[in-house]
């Protein structure tokens, strides 16, 4: 089998470098570079990618060997039904690291068809770094290096109005393109750049703030042969994600304008405010999550999978998210419905093993911004708790209690989180048990026992949990709402 390059598989056009892509990893190529690589084949966009290695070690030499080219399988549900699909994305054109080329870095700021930059450098990449200085070679942190890149490029057009970047940011943390504006015109200070620079920084530049959804487990190593079997060509970054994806950007209509990202068959969205999107996907997708970890591994299930297609767990999620968590939300109920719709699609997806166990990290935390908000939403719209949400606050408890019907169970959390909760099971009191845990403020940054009738249905719950088992406890829990 021969290599995958541009020569052998018949890539011969070249492209303008249009994009600026700080990182090389797999989520980038799984995304990112996915959606570019369709508007050019769909909408004509024309736009090549130069990526940029964000640390010293990557995967820049593996991508330049393939002269930029690497295959994509999504694999998942749509619709209810299995759906598999390969992309050659061939939009990469150049790809270096400043860490040995640094000049050739700086160099890409006097493109006079460059107009994006791009980037995912991990939550902790958008940070400043005070030790960095402007003839950094290259600088530590990734803000630096754009401002570097960015005064390069003033210099470079005289500051000319028409000259600045569209800025789109993918880190995950709230208002990414918010932070990195303010870390650069921070350097912009620490290295005495001057008000001209500052001014074309925010008057020239627009920066999107973004949420980014897609799961991306990457190389798929364990079955390599099996995919590489689909291929003509060897290729060395395959990578593996699922069909979903999500990308809203904060933006108006000149980003749109910009981008043509209407011509495609894709989940983008350019809106005003992306919070109200954020809110949904934190309190459905990640909720779901965080509601089901512990009820379902106390019921005996080790997969999200699992959990959503057994009957009782399953309904219980469902039931959680549809009943519960979206007639919190601000958005329409249609709106609300598909995108839950697709988030059980993804957990039902069957090329993805999803261990419970790997998502109970840090459960209480979680718990607190993910689930607890929709708790109280419903109590104050309602003036009653929600069954299942307030039932699955019990099983965390009675699951940080670290054992359950002779097995461990896989608690992992700050030692000073699992001490409080070894503290309070010393007793049998449930009552007791319930206030303590719900008063615990470095928790829950509140008192819960002040919402009525928690502290009394957690310990009740509780009870129900160690007498009959996780099904038979909710029933039962659940039969005195329904007489309500």
């Amino acid at each position: 089998m021969k290599n995958l390059n541009r020569a052998n598989a018949g890539y011969n056009e070249k492209l303008p470098i249009k994009v600026i892509q700080f990182g090389e990893g797999n989520f980038l190529r799984a995304f990112v570079d996915y959606i570019i690589d369709k508007l050019n084949k769909e909408a004509d966009f024309n736009a090549g990618v130069a990526v940029i290695q964000p640390l010293p070690n990557g995967l820049i030499n593996m991508l330049n060997d393939q002269d930029g080219l690497y295959n994509l399988f999504l694999r998942g549900i749509k619709n209810g039904t299995e759906a598999e699909e390969i992309h050659t994305i061939s939009c990469i054109e150049e790809a270096l690291n400043p860490y040995e080329d640094y000049n050739r870095y700086l160099a890409l700021a006097t493109g006079e068809e460059l107009q994006f930059l791009i980037s995912n450098t991990t939550e902790a990449g958008i940070s400043f770094d005070e030790n960095d200085t402007l003839e950094g070679v290259p600088h530590n942190s990734f803000p630096a290096k754009v401002t570097a890149l960015l005064y390069k490029r003033f210099n470079h057009f005289e500051g000319a109005s028409d000259m600045g970047l569209t800025i789109i940011p993918c880190e995950l943390i709230n208002h990414n393109a918010d932070t990195l504006k303010k870390i650069i015109l921070q350097y912009a200070d620490l290295w005495e750049l001057g008000d001209a620079f500052k001014s074309w920084v925010e008057t020239a530049n627009s920066f999107h703030n973004t949420l980014v959804d897609r799961i991306v487990p990457g190389y798929p190593k364990d079955d390599i042969d099996a995919y590489q079997s689909q291929l003509e060509f060897k290729d060395n970054l395959i990578v593996s994600a699922e069909t979903f994806l999500l990308w809203v950007i904060e933006g108006d209509e000149k980003l749109k304008a910009k981008i043509p990202f209407d011509q495609i068959d894709e989940n983008v969205l350019v809106v005003k405010d992306m919070q109200p999107y954020r809110t949904r996907k934190v309190r459905i997708l990640n909720g779901a999550h965080t509601t089901m970890v512990p009820f379902s591994i106390l019921f005996g299930n080790e997969t999200v999978k699992e959990t959503v297609d057994h009957e009782f767990t399953g309904t219980f999620v469902r039931n959680a998210v549809f009943q519960e968590i979206n007639p919190t939300l601000d958005l329409s109920e249609d709106e609300l419905n598909e995108f839950a719709n697709a988030v059980f699609d993804r957990f039902r997806n069957p090329f993805i093993k999803h261990q419970l166990s790997s998502i109970a990290l840090n459960t209480v935390s979680k718990f607190k911004v993910r689930v607890l908000p929709s708790l109280l939403a419903f109590q104050e719209k309602y003036n009653r708790l929600p069954e299942h949400l307030t039932f699955a606050l019990a099983c965390l408890i009675r699951f940080y209690r670290g054992d359950w019907q002779g097995r461990k169970l896989p608690v992992q959390d700050d030692a000073a989180v699992v001490a409080v909760f070894e503290e309070v099971w010393k007793t049998n009191n449930y009552q007791e048990i319930a206030r303590n845990i719900l008063g615990e403020q470095s928790f829950w940054d509140q008192d819960l026992n002040e919402i009525e009738g928690l502290t009394d249905e957690i310990s009740r719950a509780l009870e129900l949990l160690e007498e009959h088992g996780v099904e038979s406890a909710f029933n039962q829990f659940a039969a005195q709402y329904s007489k309500a």
